[in-house]
């Protein structure tokens, strides 16, 4: 069956880094485009990161450019975000996700807490 594995979130100090993996099962991983979505408590779930099927592609929400990367490895199956300089404000469960034609993939999600 179809799975998206989610790990590498925790708690981090302000300015700090992690880096967040996501193992895909299940389906033809490189026919999709990946994304890395939050939620943050109270708030709706917003995309962060987007990358095409062979990483050609990439974008970032306006709140993260400059500090997170998206990353694949297709032969892994896996999808990275690279987090940098990170801000209280990036504290939310991170998601990803997969979606081609048909309907998306979720993983079930890891969560990221920056506090001192």
């Amino acid at each position: 069956q179809v799975q998206l594995v989610e790990s590498g979130g925790g708690l981090v100090p302000p300015g700090g880094s992690l880096r967040l993996s996501c193992v895909a099962s299940g389906f033809s991983f490189r026919n999709y485009r990946m994304n890395w979505y939050r939620q943050a408590p109270g708030k709706e779930r917003e995309r962060v990161a987007r990358i095409s099927q062979f990483g050609s592609t990439v974008t970032y929400a306006e709140s993260v450019k400059g500090r997170f990367t998206i990353s694949r490895d297709n032969a892994k199956n896996t999808v990275y975000l690279q987090m940098n300089s990170l801000k209280p404000e990036d504290t939310a469960v991170y998601y990803c996700n997969a979606d081609s034609l048909g309907p998306p993939y979720w993983g079930q999600g890891t969560q990221v807490t920056v506090s001192s």
